[in-house]
């Protein structure tokens, strides 16, 4: 086995076009003739990706022949034409091993995958599922015979490893490569089963989709994770929140108060859950790119009321007012479900940050063919350098204040973009917060700069 490291550079039929002698000597004792093609096969498989991804690849394979193995890092940098440069460096050398040959795997694609691909030994897309295609944005005839990176960006895992460059580099199936599907912007997950040809070399993957893992969600969470999550928790939280306000707000005279103190923590904490499981119900849809929201005429003014009577006993129990809310109709292009949750949310915070006695205020105008509805409390106010970061996941402002997730603004957040909107914050340390949702205006002859407000100003 010839020592040391190599050079070489292959044209884009992977003709040797110059090499040194130490990879001449390896070619050649893969019986590939002198000055003649690629005859390395682990070498011609880093060839492969390194074209297919249009990127510099390296790894460690493993160079053998009937005197000795090898252990060579060797990086493959391929040119736009098609050329790639070679360099391997000898890691390891052991006695050669007779190895079994390589079984040939079945064309099926993995089981439970929502929808499946095809790519040959060049990473070339040789078939699509026509429905998911459409469904994605994404033309199946166009993207035939294009390299697999047209379809989807491919992640490294946290461990610097691509599962799908590993499985390519030992001819095995895969799992788990992280990915986003370029048309419609969705956090899938990847995986394949490994296409040999009669002797044993790569061939390709037949491999599936599976939507659910979120980008920003490395914890596994997957959409059939989340249904079940929801559908499991949801019925007996609802039963145990239904039970413990039963208990709580019965007229029981032989019943301890301490008891009835117990019942309301239950149902304080049964609500608590059930908010999480449905924040990560809608981070998870988020995150995969197919949250779905309506395009209808909404009336923000009956929005507040509506969300000012959901938290009213969340005021009252903190001493908070919620100053009255006096306007005629102001009607927002969106989801009325979806920005009924973003107002509860707003007034849940501004109540949770307020000080005892104080007084939180709602004001409502049209601009700029928006109609903008601004929430505004009397708390210590978010720092400008944490205004940014409280949109973020599971960012929390204050962790003094307790509850929350933090995930509710940053899902408020992408619910108002979904919209056609925006969510925006101003504020300074120790004067408060305000928080301002845009949403465009549901008639285009909206006054321009017409406020409706609450009665008692600021």
């Amino acid at each position: 086995m010839t020592r040391g490291a190599f050079n070489a550079l292959l044209d884009a039929d992977d003709s040797v076009l110059s090499a040194d002698a130490r990879f001449a000597d390896l070619n050649d004792r893969a019986s590939g003739p002198r000055g003649g093609g690629l005859a390395l096969a682990a070498v011609s498989a880093l060839v492969r990706i390194a074209r297919g991804l249009r990127v510099p690849v390296a790894r460690t394979i493993t160079i053998g022949d009937d005197e000795a193995d090898g252990d060579w890092y060797v990086r493959v940098v391929p040119d736009g034409d098609g050329a790639v440069a070679l360099a391997g460096t000898l890691l390891r050398e052991r006695p050669g091993a007779t190895l079994a040959p390589t079984a040939i795997i079945a064309n099926e694609p993995p089981a439970d995958a929502s929808w499946s691909w095809e790519i040959d030994a060049g990473l070339r897309v040789t078939r699509l599922d026509v429905v998911a295609a459409a469904r994605h944005g994404i033309d199946p005839v166009a993207v035939l015979g294009q390299p697999f990176t047209t379809l989807f960006v491919l992640e490294v895992g946290g461990d610097g490893a691509m599962p799908l460059l590993e499985a390519m580099s030992n001819v095995r199936d895969f799992a788990g490569q992280a990915a986003t599907v370029r048309a419609s912007r969705a956090r899938v997950s990847l995986a394949a089963r490994v296409r040999c040809d009669a002797a044993g070399g790569f061939a390709g993957f037949v491999g599936g989709v599976y939507t659910g893992v979120a980008a920003g969600i490395r914890d596994g969470l997957t959409a059939a994770f989340n249904a079940r999550l929801r559908r499991t928790l949801r019925e007996p939280l609802d039963t145990i929140i239904a039970q413990a306000e039963s208990i709580s707000g019965a007229d029981q005279g032989g019943l301890d108060p301490h008891y009835r103190d117990y019942a309301i923590d239950i149902a304080s904490a049964g609500r608590h859950l059930l908010g999480l499981v449905d924040d990560l119900v809608d981070m998870e849809a988020i995150e995969r790119g197919d949250l779905a929201v309506a395009r209808d005429a909404v009336d923000l003014v009956g929005v507040v009321r509506e969300g000012a009577a959901l938290v009213a006993a969340r005021a009252a129990a903190r001493g908070v007012t919620i100053a009255p809310f006096a306007g005629d109709t102001m009607a927002a292009c969106g989801d009325y479900r979806r920005v009924l949750q973003i107002v509860v949310n707003l007034l849940g915070n501004a109540i949770d940050y307020s000080p005892a006695g104080g007084v939180v205020r709602v004001r409502a105008r049209y601009r700029d063919a928006e109609v903008r509805l601004q929430i505004s409390d009397q708390g210590r106010g978010i720092a400008a350098h944490d205004q940014a970061r409280i949109f973020e996941k599971f960012a929390r402002g204050d962790d003094s204040v307790p509850g929350g997730s933090g995930l509710g603004l940053y899902i408020a957040r992408r619910l108002a973009q979904a919209m056609g909107g925006s969510l925006t914050v101003e504020s300074e340390s120790g004067q408060g917060a305000s928080f301002t949702l845009a949403l465009p205006a549901a008639s285009a002859q909206a006054p321009g700069e017409q406020d409706q407000q609450q009665s008692e100003d600021r």
